[in-house]
């Protein structure tokens, strides 16, 4: 097999490639075999048709057509690899050439990564916030968690902001109330403004009993965006009662006798936070150096499928939160230009970190062991609530393994770049990240780890097939990579549908 390379782009090649015809003889015996399994002649059984007369009645035309389509995907296969080049997604093959019994020739044109080096980064510097508790935070998560253990008791007097206010909702346009739009049994915070433009004024002033109509766009549902009468009925009025933040509220509310004691745990839970937010930002900052100093061009269709996969995520959002586009986009004070803009720069700028996490980890000949990938599926299985023999086995039978290879494997380019990079706070102070994720570790350790125990090993099986193909060699760490490159080069990229869940009820 002969196999040139043309390159129409840094970013795009045409492979054509010449085969002796004697190499499609194991496709043609087995175009034959299977054509005879499906025709009918009188004389011989299924599968026991010759082959001059499947060529005599149903021509050779087809046998061959059945061969080169059982035989490109071999041949494209070890095209790409005897060229040594990273394809990403699916090529655009062409049959250019088809002699009987003397020669087959087919071009495909692909996307590639483009070829470059990582260049030297060590000595980058980055800044992350200061690791500091405040006061107030200490008591805003400790009114926070008052707010749980807070009850409702009912008032009779007008409704104010921040009361809570039992109510009934209708809805009607032209005289016909709309289904979608009436509720019964509401229990509504005033003031909170996360309902129908309005509300919130209606209810200011009210008392039990009492009813109050006024128009406004409604949200959601058939009508949404359409002017409508809506009519509300309040059944109570009740506020609400905060538990006072003394020893008795932390006996009931924590394991500490005392509310000093439950602030102590608050202050250390919130420096535990705070430091992991550094470690995350310190990580994003580094990527973000590096590739300030890489420039390669990008495959455009790379890009426009990665812009295609956020805005489904995001239409998948705003559906599950009951929202639409213009709303989600009102809401963030973002018009329809600007903010596919932003998607698109995220998109370009995630498909860039990909291609340079990916050439690193073949730099620097970076593995996976077979602990880290037990280590992440278990990870993974605890931040989804799920067994990890089950989160094992699914990725198994979805055929998605290669892809946490290659997830593991960026990460680890990701942490090595954070090794050698210095990390300082906004004060000046230099930031040991390793001395800060040991010390953190050290504190949840033991709850990991037994966890970890309990779970690796139904998943071990799986993952020691996983970590072993992985390590044979770096062209089998580089096909797993290939195989996650387009469909994963943004995992880590900021999420454009942040906060939709919170505004589900607007």
């Amino acid at each position: 097999m002969k196999t040139d390379v043309e390159e129409l782009t840094p970013t795009r090649v045409k492979l054509t490639v010449e085969v002796p015809f004697d190499e499609l003889k194991p496709n043609l015996d087995k175009a034959y075999k299977e054509i005879s399994q499906q025709v009918r002649i009188k004389g011989f059984r299924p599968g026991k048709v010759p082959a001059p007369l499947i060529d005599k009645y149903v021509g050779r035309g087809a046998v061959l057509q059945e061969a080169v389509n059982d035989a490109l995907p071999e041949l494209y296969g070890r095209a790409v690899e005897e060229t040594e080049i990273f394809v990403l997604g699916q090529p655009e093959v062409e049959v250019t050439e088809l002699q009987d019994g003397d020669k087959f020739a087919f071009t495909a044109e692909v996307d590639i990564r483009p070829k470059f080096e990582v260049p030297e980064y060590d000595g980058l510097e980055v800044v992350v916030d200061t690791a500091e508790v405040t006061d107030e935070q200490v008591e805003e998560t400790l009114g926070n968690l008052r707010e749980r253990f807070a009850s409702l008791t009912t008032v009779e007097r007008e409704a104010q902001d921040g009361d809570f206010a039992t109510i009934d909702l209708a809805a009607r346009i032209d005289g016909e109330e709309i289904a979608d739009a009436t509720t019964t049994g509401y229990s509504y915070e005033v003031g909170s403004k996360s309902s129908i433009e309005g509300l919130d004024d209606a209810l200011v002033g009210m008392k039990a009993g009492e009813s109050k109509t006024f128009t406004s766009k409604l949200a959601g549902g058939e009508h949404a965006g359409e002017d409508a009468e809506i009519t509300v009925t309040v059944q109570s009025v009740k506020v609400k009662d905060l538990p006072a933040a003394d020893d008795e509220f932390a006996q009931m509310a924590s394991e500490f006798d005392t509310v000093d004691e439950l602030r102590e745990d608050v202050r250390t839970r919130l420096g535990r936070q705070v430091r992991l937010q550094q470690l995350s930002d310190a990580r994003d900052k580094a990527l973000e150096a590096l590739l300030e100093k890489v420039d390669i061009p990008l495959p455009e269709k790379v890009v426009e499928e990665e812009i295609s996969r956020r805005n489904q995520q995001l239409e998948q959002q705003l559906a599950m939160a009951g929202m639409t586009k213009e709303q989600y986009l009102a809401d963030e004070e973002k018009d329809e230009e600007a903010f596919e803009q932003e998607v698109a720069d995220a998109a370009r700028l995630a498909v860039k970190g990909g291609f340079v996490l990916d050439q690193l980890a073949v730099q620097e000949e970076l593995g996976v062991e077979n602990e880290e990938l037990s280590e992440y599926v278990v990870t993974q299985a605890m931040q989804m609530g799920v067994a990890p023999q089950q989160l094992a086995q699914y990725l198994t039978e979805n055929n998605q393994l290669p892809a946490i290879v290659s997830e593991v494997l960026r990460n680890k380019a990701l942490n090595l770049i954070v090794e050698h990079v210095t990390i300082k706070d906004e004060a000046g102070n230099e930031i040991d990240a390793e001395a800060v994720r040991r010390e953190l570790n050290g504190e949840t350790g033991e709850t990991v780890e037994a966890a970890a125990e309990d779970a690796v090993e139904e998943a071990q099986e799986i993952a020691d097939a996983a970590a072993d193909a992985a390590d044979a060699d770096e062209a089998d760490a580089k096909a797993a990579q290939e195989a996650n490159a387009q469909a994963d080069a943004a995992a880590d990229a900021e999420d454009k549908a942040e906060g939709v869940e919170g505004k589900k009820d607007a």
